[in-house]
């Protein structure tokens, strides 16, 4: 394997915490050429990707944050979480969880403290990039899996430019705010967000490395 490609792979992490440095949109340009070589159906490419910099991606950061800050939570036009949860998933969603607030200081109870930082999402936590990401509401599964593969492409190609990302589907619940202020038509649906730029080291929660299992543990080899 190419040693640039592994290490785009194995540094790819959602951090949470960004500095404000600019990046050049030539930059942002090749990052999502690069993800456009995604494989889709038929080469369908159904991704639509929404770039906001400067006064735009502030505008819309301050109006989802207040309706954060109000408490008010639209209904996600899609179901991304299981309804409901069981074993291992369970398990592995609350000990990320309880890692992040612990290195936060956030403890079991806090709605203040738990309030506070799921709205930093709502800032890109801080990236001078956020994106947002569309797909035509008539087309299928197979096409929303061809979407996460354009999304980790920009996550995978963002690593090899040294930045980095975190994927948001909390924005997806701001999805009326965001079609607004977008101008984004009815047939398409807001999948999430994801922010980019360069990692703030200082960053208390970018000390988090998600654990992963072994590739023994969910993986079946048919030899015979």
């Amino acid at each position: 394997m190419q040693p640039e490609v592994a290490a785009a792979l194995a540094t790819r992490r959602s951090v949470r915490g960004f500095t404000s440095d600019p990046i050049d949109r030539g930059v942002i340009e090749e990052i999502l050429t690069l993800a456009s070589r995604a494989p889709s159906m038929t080469n369908t490419q159904p991704w639509r990707a929404h770039v906001l910099t400067g006064a735009a991606r502030d505008r819309l950061c301050t109006e989802i944050l207040a309706a954060h800050e109000a408490d008010q939570h639209p209904t996600i036009e899609y179901q991304y979480y299981p309804r409901e949860w069981k074993e291992p998933y369970l398990a592995r969603r609350r000990q990320i969880g309880w890692a992040l607030y612990g290195l936060l200081g956030i403890g079991k109870g806090d709605r203040e403290g738990t309030k506070r930082q799921a709205g930093r999402n709502f800032d890109f936590f801080g990236a001078p990039v956020g994106m947002m990401f569309t797909i035509d509401r008539d087309l299928g599964l197979g096409s929303w899996l061809d979407l996460g593969m354009f999304l980790e492409n920009i996550m995978i190609a963002a690593r090899g430019a040294g930045l980095d990302t975190c994927p948001q589907a909390a924005f997806a619940n701001y999805h009326e705010i965001i079609r607004r202020q977008l101008s984004i038509p009815d047939n398409e649906l807001v999948v999430c967000g994801m922010a980019l730029g360069y990692e703030d080291k200082s960053e208390k929660a970018n000390e988090l490395i998600a654990p992963r299992e072994t590739a023994e543990a969910f993986t079946i080899f048919h030899t015979a």
